[in-house]
C-alpha cells in the first residue's frame, strides 16, 4: 500500500500531478499570496526529492530549472514522488529582492516558527507542510547581487550519503560547507535529511550552462535514488574535484576595477587577478592571488570600496588541471544552449 501524500489538505494519488497554491500571508492590502508547489507522484513507491529554488528571491536561475524539470518526459515513468517549490520566497520575487518586506533573509529564519516574524512563519509552513514530506532535498541558489558562481555544490560532505549524492549531480566542484545557523540547510540537516545546495550563475539573470547543468545534474541525482531508469539521454559525467578550503580575495583600496579572470580560471600564487585605480589612473594597486587554486566566484562590479570580496579562490589539488576540467564541463552543456525554446526534453 502506498501512503496517502497530502499537502494543504489536498492528497494527490499515486501516478498524478497537481499544481497546488499553498496560502501564507495576506499584503496589507489584504492580497492573499501563496507558495506554488507541484506534486508529481510515481505510480510505484520511492524517494521523496524536494527541489526548491528562489529562497533568496533575486536567485532566479532555479526557478528556470524547475520549469525545464517539470516538463521533462522521463516523468512519466518516476517512481517516487518529486515536489518541486519554483519560488519559495514569493515576497522577494516579486519584489526582485533577496529579502522579504520585513528586511530578514529568509534562509536565516530557519525551522522558523508560527507565532514569529514573517520570516519565521513563512520557515514554519514551508517545514512543516514541504519539508516533512521529503527524503532529500535539492536547494537551488545563484550568487548574490553584483556576483557570479562557477556551478558548484556545497553540502556537507563528511556524510557518505550526501557525498554520494553530490557527485552523482555532475558539477566540476565540490565545496565542503558548514552549516549556518538559521539556513534551510541546517534545519533539513538536523530532520536527517541528505541535502546538496546548487549554486551557479548570478542574482536576476538567466545563465544557460547554469540552468542546463542544474536540470541534468537533478535528472542524475534522481537516477541515482532510482526514481528514473533510463529517461533520457545519459550525458559524459565529469568526476567533480573536492575543495580543500576557499576563501574571498578582498580589495586593497577603493577605486575602479579591471578583472582579467573569470570563473573557472585557474591561478598561482602572485597572479594579477585584476587592477584596482582611482577614477585619474594616478594610483594603482594590483589584485594578487596569495595561493595557487582556481576562482569559483567574482564580484562583476568595477566600482569597489577598499574590503570588498573581490574573487572567491578555492584550494584543489593540481589547479592546472582544473581549468581544462572546467572547461569540459562548460563545452559539455554548452553543446547546444541556442537551440530554441523547446529543446529541453531532447537535450537532457
Amino acid at each position: 500500500m502506498v501512503e496517502p501524500f497530502i499537502i494543504g489538505g489536498i492528497e494527490i494519488a499515486p501516478g498524478e500531478r497537481a499544481t497546488l497554491e499553498l496560502p501564507i500571508a495576506s499584503l496589507s492590502n489584504h492580497t492573499p499570496m501563496t507558495m506554488p508547489v507541484h506534486v508529481v507522484r510515481g505510480r510505484y513507491p520511492g524517494a521523496c526529492l524536494l527541489i526548491s529554488a528562489a529562497l533568496h528571491g533575486d536567485e532566479i536561475n532555479g526557478v528556470e530549472i524547475i520549469r525545464r524539470l517539470v516538463r521533462h518526459s522521463g516523468l512519466e515513468r518516476l517512481r517516487g514522488t518529486l515536489l518541486c517549490v519554483p519560488v519559495v520566497n514569493v515576497f522577494g520575487f516579486v519584489s526582485r529582492s533577496r529579502y522579504l518586506p520585513d528586511g530578514r533573509d529568509l534562509n536565516r529564519s530557519f525551522p522558523g516558527s508560527p507565532r514569529g516574524s514573517l520570516a519565521a512563519r513563512l520557515a514554519d509552513a514551508f517545514m512543516k507542510e514541504i519539508v516533512a514530506k521529503c527524503t532529500h532535498v535539492i536547494d537551488l541558489h545563484t550568487a548574490a547581487i553584483h556576483r557570479v558562481n562557477l556551478p558548484q555544490i556545497r553540502a556537507k560532505l563528511d556524510d557518505p550519503a550526501t557525498l554520494e549524492l553530490a557527485r552523482a549531480f555532475g558539477v566540476p566542484v565540490l565545496v565542503p560547507s558548514q552549516l549556518r545557523d538559521g539556513s534551510l540547510r541546517q534545519a533539513v540537516v538536523e530532520r536527517g535529511i541528505p541535502v546538496l545546495l546548487y549554486e551557479a550563475g548570478e542574482a536576476l539573470r538567466f545563465e544557460e550552462v547554469a540552468i542546463r547543468a542544474g536540470v541534468r545534474g537533478i535528472l542524475n541525482v534522481m537516477r541515482h535514488l532510482r526514481m528514473l531508469r533510463g529517461a533520457g539521454a545519459r550525458v559524459r559525467h565529469l568526476e567533480p574535484l573536492i575543495v580543500q578550503s576557499s576563501s574571498w580575495l578582498r580589495a586593497p583600496q577603493s577605486g575602479v576595477l579591471r578583472m582579467y579572470k573569470g570563473v573557472g580560471a585557474q591561478v598561482q600564487p602572485g597572479d594579477i587577478l585584476g587592477t584596482i585605480a582611482d577614477p585619474f589612473g594616478e594610483r594603482e594597486t594590483p589584485v594578487e592571488t596569495p595561493f595557487a587554486g582556481i576562482a569559483i566566484g567574482r564580484n562583476n562590479l568595477p566600482i569597489v570600496n577598499e574590503g570588498d570580496a573581490l574573487f572567491h579562490l578555492a584550494r584543489v589539488v593540481k589547479p592546472e588541471d582544473a581549468e581544462i576540467h572546467i572547461e569540459s564541463f562548460y563545452n559539455m552543456h554548452a553543446d547546444s544552449a541556442d537551440s530554441g525554446p523547446e529543446e529541453d526534453s531532447a537535450i537532457i
